[in-house]
């Protein structure tokens, strides 16, 4: 549909600042009597009128918020929600056809709620609740049952189960994590040191080494370099030269490019590199 009909364009009209008006403009907004509505309605299929089709979903804004309000237990934001559905309500007004004898209302609730159902399972908790179409049924309905009983019995969980054609494994598996409360990983932004609460990446193991082993490790290689400088020492200067060269530089040279520095073929170069590695080796391991 048209930019005209964006959802930030519907959530808080022009002219307000807050939700609490946001609702009172909706209200305002006259409901469509069926004939003007079939006659909207077919003003936007036929001849793809967007004023028709802004003037319905205007119409039934009062209705998103109204099925808005019975999710506000999920702790997600009242104008989130209005917002998903007004999506939702502008994908049933793209799809509605009046010749089938129902009025808007009664298509668009599907939508609207499938939009919001959609939202609160995205953010509701960092660790995805429900992800199969049997899942996210119990997840609703779960919600909305316990809300009445609390914890369920064996009983009401083998109700649950039977009614929504799940196993009772599943019922207590999704009451479980319905009870459960998001942890942050790290400490909060105001915690102290003397603050009870661990947090889990205190529960990491440490990759790094521990002092005794880093001077063990420093150790090491500082005798290996004097080890192995005092090996260059031993040769000649153009041998030490071809194994900086080769070796010990970050841009290393090629047997060529020492061939024409010593005007020399590179064959004879490498001669030269193994014999004075051959000797550092011999002079290391004496």
């Amino acid at each position: 549909m048209s930019n005209k009909l964006s959802p930030s364009h519907l959530l808080v009209p022009a002219g307000t600042g807050s939700l609490d008006a946001y609702i009172q403009e909706v209200n305002k907004i006259p409901v469509l009597t069926l004939e003007v509505e079939q006659e909207l309605s077919r003003q936007f299929r036929d001849a793809d009128d967007l004023e028709a089709a802004r003037r319905m979903v205007l119409a039934h804004l009062r209705f998103v918020v109204h099925v808005a309000k019975g999710y506000t237990g999920y702790g997600l934001a009242l104008g989130d929600l209005i917002q998903e559905g007004n999506i939702g309500l502008m994908k049933a007004v793209k799809r509605f056809d009046p010749d089938h004898g129902v009025r808007l209302v009664s298509f668009a609730v599907h939508w609207i709620r499938a939009e919001m159902h959609e939202f609160i399972l995205r953010n509701w908790r960092i660790v995805k609740v429900a992800t199969t179409k049997a899942q996210r049924k119990l997840f609703f309905n779960l919600r909305k049952s316990k809300k009445r009983l609390g914890w369920l019995s064996h009983a009401e969980v083998l109700a649950v189960a039977k009614d929504l054609g799940v196993k009772p494994e599943v019922v207590l598996e999704m009451e479980s994590r319905l009870s459960g409360q998001d942890v942050g990983f790290d400490l909060p932004p105001n915690a102290d040191d003397e603050s009870p609460y661990i947090a889990p990446v205190a529960f990491l193991e440490s990759k790094s080494r521990d002092p005794q082993t880093e001077n063990e490790s420093e150790d090491l290689t500082s005798y290996n370099n004097n080890l192995l400088y005092a090996g260059l020492d031993e040769l000649d200067e153009r041998s030490q030269d071809i194994i900086r060269s080769r070796w010990l530089q970050d841009t290393k040279m090629t047997l060529q490019e020492l061939a024409n520095r010593y005007g020399i073929s590179a064959e004879r170069i490498r001669q030269l590199e193994a014999n004075a590695l051959r000797k550092m080796r011999a002079s290391i391991t004496a």
